[in-house]
């Protein structure tokens, strides 16, 4: 449950960024209340998260993030990535799975 709310926060951030980015690059004003209702709704669902520290769970969403944001630039750009975006990629989900998969003590 903890991935899908990961996940769907990242589909509200993305989404939400741009609007923004095509409000402000487009000049079209009226994108900015859906952008900001999208960028809210990613801030709930994170905190949905259980992950008892803040920046531990944005720690742990910044390796979603960067995968969804490479699906987003496959799905939506049509851009194809490169070893570079494929490597980056893993490091970063690696580093965002030993946060998440750490033993702590009670």
């Amino acid at each position: 449950m903890t991935f899908l709310l990961f996940f769907a926060a990242a589909i509200f951030e993305i989404g939400g960024c741009y609007l923004v980015w095509l409000a402000v690059r487009q000049g079209q004003l009226w994108l900015w209340l859906p952008a900001l209702i999208a960028l809210g709704v990613f801030g709930y669902l994170l905190s949905l998260t259980g992950i008892e520290s803040a920046g531990r769970a944005f720690a742990i969403y910044g390796g979603i993030y960067i995968l969804a944001s490479l699906v987003f630039m496959v799905g939506f750009e049509g851009v194809p990535p490169d070893r570079w975006d494929l490597i980056g990629a893993g490091l970063a989900l690696a580093g965002a799975a030993v946060i998440f998969f750490a033993p702590r003590g009670a």
